[in-house]
């Protein structure tokens, strides 16, 4: 079964303030980071290592059980100190909260056939990166949000649903998705961070093209997709898992040179009920 058939169960959070804050300073950082490329300053990007105990966060910051070296968090909270630090940004869609600052500002990036076109799972609406000039004006945007990661102190972002365009109505392509993807990745390369592939093994042999570092693999374990992953990008792979038995599959399939998680559906932080935590 192809991992896209059915979709994750992340639970994601809600950045209404950050929209508004990466709206506002997404000029001033892309003139910025073009002046860096222009001299050649660029910072150094650092990929993840290899099989580093790691833990998902994006339901909310919590200090890292022991033996962690890497977490993901959301782009609003702050990195671990002294741990290798994700940001999660939401890149092909919007947060639910900030559907109104969008069509405020920019309604013209929303994806419509008429009608908005939603990601009904999660009420989020679609980011449309059918043309070059759109994409362009969300890069500025998300863009300034991964310059934000790395002002935070984050060594790496993970932008998330590339893979929208299975939820357009047929309006995006992965070409769009792919095209929109480089951008991003550009952008995180000239702030200094590796770029994670989320999720997608269908733009796996294009992830050089668009310039991915590493990936955040949910439920490849689920539709026995881990090796994919591995093999793809030398082990640097971090596995998220949300129920026993996917992650005892993801365990035995990569477990041994790949970071393997197991948390619960809602990602909730440490000492809430109904945390998981565990590692292979």
């Amino acid at each position: 079964m192809s991992q896209h058939a059915v979709r994750t169960f992340l639970r994601r959070r809600s950045t209404l303030a950050g929209l508004a804050g990466g709206v506002a300073i997404a000029t001033g950082a892309g003139l910025l980071l073009s002046n860096a490329f222009a001299s050649g300053s660029a910072p150094e990007v650092v990929p993840p290592e290899a099989d580093v105990t790691f833990d998902y966060q994006i339901g909310g910051a919590y200090a890292p059980p022991a033996g962690v070296g890497a977490v993901s968090r959301d782009r609003g909270d702050e990195p671990a100190e002294g741990l290798y630090n994700v940001c999660y940004v939401n890149a092909f869609q919007t947060q639910p909260d900030a559907l109104d600052r969008w069509e405020k500002d920019n309604p013209d990036l929303l994806l419509r056939d008429g009608d908005l076109v939603n990601d009904e799972e999660w009420g989020e609406a679609l980011l449309d990166t059918s043309t070059a000039e759109k994409r362009t004006r969300l890069a500025d945007i998300v863009g300034g949000w991964v310059d934000g990661c790395a002002k935070s102190g984050f060594q790496a972002v993970e932008p998330d649903n590339l893979d929208s365009y299975e939820r357009s109505k047929g309006l995006l392509t992965r070409a769009h998705n792919a095209a929109f993807a480089k951008l991003l990745a550009d952008r995180a390369h000239a702030a200094g961070l590796a770029i994670g592939q989320k999720n997608t093994t269908d733009l796996l042999e294009q992830r050089g093209t668009i310039g991915f570092d590493f990936a955040v693999a949910e439920e490849c374990g689920r539709y026995g997709e881990c090796e994919e992953y591995a093999s793809a990008y030398g082990d640097r792979v971090f596995v998220v898992e949300y129920t026993e038995d996917d992650y005892a599959k993801a365990c035995a399939s990569v477990g041994a040179k790949v970071s393997v998680v197991r948390r619960d559906l809602d990602v909730r932080p440490a000492g809430r009920p109904g945390y998981v935590f565990r590692t292979c």
